[in-house]
């Protein structure tokens, strides 16, 4: 017989996968935005969603094989680099407010955009032997971080306004 903390941790496990599977279509196939030496996809957004929703092991886990696989599948070389990179972007959100929307949440939006394009500005540094790497990397994902932002506030609002959060940890989560 399974204890509730046992049911919790496997409902935590099943929600991450399917954030880690979203992530992964979103990131590598869905819903891309074009623009001039890029494109802007909304795997980030559920990264900040899912570092919303569940506790930052969960979130992290959920981060990494999601993006760390759409790279596997469309830009291998960046696959250990976004293993750890977007690992780290849920660490400047918090899962204990009972919004989506809170202040750790905006300063930690702030924060992702910021963080990411730096970190692939220095992999780029490293993977293309060159300093002139960084800045194109780094103004390619700025502009990718800020689209996911904007993206991020707009569904967050709407989350909060259904009080979707509250119901899933209420049914789901608990």
């Amino acid at each position: 017989m399974k204890t509730k903390s046992q049911n919790i941790n496997l409902k935590y496990i099943v929600v991450s996968g399917l954030f880690a599977a979203c992530i992964t279509m979103t990131t590598a196939y869905l819903f891309h935005v074009p623009f001039p030496g890029g494109y802007i996809h909304l795997g980030d957004v559920l990264i900040y969603m899912v570092a919303c929703l569940l506790p930052t092991p969960y979130a992290a886990a959920a981060a990494a094989i999601g993006a760390g696989l759409a790279d596997l599948l469309t830009y291998p070389a960046w696959c250990l680099p976004t293993l750890v990179i977007k690992s780290c972007l849920v660490f400047f959100f918090t899962s204990r407010a009972p919004t989506f929307l809170c202040k750790r949440n905006y300063v930690g939006l702030v924060l992702a955009s910021v963080f990411s394009p730096a970190a692939y500005g220095l992999c780029a540094v490293v993977l293309y032997g060159s300093i002139q790497s960084f800045w194109p990397q780094f103004a390619g994902t700025a502009i990718q971080s800020l689209g996911n932002g904007v993206i991020f506030l707009i569904v967050a609002r709407a989350v909060d306004m259904t009080h979707l959060k509250q119901q899933m940890e209420k049914h789901v989560l608990t």
